[in-house]
């Protein structure tokens, strides 16, 4: 009688068969978290297990970045303090300027018995590192549910909006940049009021401004200001200025590149709106004569003109 020897190790099953179940089981999770969100929770919890571990590979950093600043010259705190007493010297007549503009903005808002449309809440926030994907335009800050921040507020620097948070972690929180592809802000010019929407295209440095036909009034340098319609970023906020304008006389729209007013780059310390409410607008009840029509009877009201 012949007898086989047990293998001294198991093999288990053949490689090809782990590749095939693996896959599958990478597959059925990817198409349950997009199509059901099941793993919001498991994410979240992995992101809080990882945040230690980020902060102890940001740390060495941080350490270097702290001794450099340590070790800056006095000549260079020197020139940086001129350039700054110089810097303040040339904006003081424009802060003067503003504050009367605001005083008389108030002063209408009051005779039209207009109320504040806009009440907002800050959370200061730090910029941790950029977002791992390559095809997207995101950083990652230090602010997260434990502050209060939620999905869909806005995130702006000290020279305009910078972007938007979508999507939040216990400790740490991504924003989502105006350059990003799938981003969009309603704008304004802030010399005549057009109004326009102002795209991501992918690309750092710069936005697009589609859809603006080519007879309107549009100028290089003219700054795009939020217009505020779209509830999630105040009026008033600098959003890019136009770079660069190409006039076809074949097409009906004008090619308008932008220059974003406020990147990563230039800012490490942002601003989260995390209590943003659009008041309600007081209406305005106008009666005015009813015309006859060439039939005889009542006209219609004209319906309201679409925004420029």
């Amino acid at each position: 009688m012949v007898t086989q020897q047990p293998e001294f190790f198991y093999r288990g099953p053949s490689p090809f068969v782990r590749l095939l179940f693996f896959s599958v089981l990478a597959l059925a999770f990817m198409v349950a978290d997009a199509r059901f969100h099941t793993l919001g929770l498991a994410r979240s919890g992995v992101a809080a297990v990882t945040y230690p571990l980020q902060q102890a590979a940001l740390a060495p950093g941080q350490v270097i970045d702290r001794i450099g600043d340590f070790f800056v010259t006095q000549n260079k705190l020197r020139e940086e303090n001129t350039e700054l007493k110089q810097t303040l010297l040339l904006r003081s007549e424009s802060l003067q300027r503003l504050s009367l503009m605001e005083s008389e903005l108030t002063s209408l808002r009051r005779l039209l018995g207009a109320r504040e449309s806009i009440k907002e809440n800050s959370t200061l926030a730090e910029i941790l590192h950029s977002g791992r994907n390559p095809f997207s335009r995101k950083v990652v800050v230090d602010k997260g549910i434990k502050d209060n921040v939620e999905l869909g507020q806005a995130v702006i620097g000290a020279e305009g909006v910078l972007g938007q948070i979508t999507a939040v972690f216990p400790f740490t929180s991504e924003v989502t940049l105006l350059t990003d592809k799938n981003q969009a802000v309603p704008a304004m010019i802030s010399r005549n009021g057009l109004r326009a929407v102002v795209f991501g295209n992918g690309r750092e440095g710069t936005l697009d401004l589609p859809f603006v036909p080519t007879n309107a009034d549009v100028r290089n340098g003219d700054t795009l200001v939020t217009s505020g319609i779209d509830g999630t970023y105040p009026a008033g906020l600098l959003v890019a200025k136009i770079s660069n304008i190409e006039r076809n006389a074949n097409s009906a729209f004008a090619k308008i590149t932008c220059t974003p007013s406020v990147g990563v780059e230039h800012d490490r310390h942002v601003l989260v709106l995390t209590n943003l409410t659009a008041a309600a607008k007081p209406a305005i009840e106008a009666e005015a004569p009813a015309k006859k029509s060439a039939t005889g009877k009542a006209g219609r009201p004209l319906p309201p003109r679409a925004p420029q």
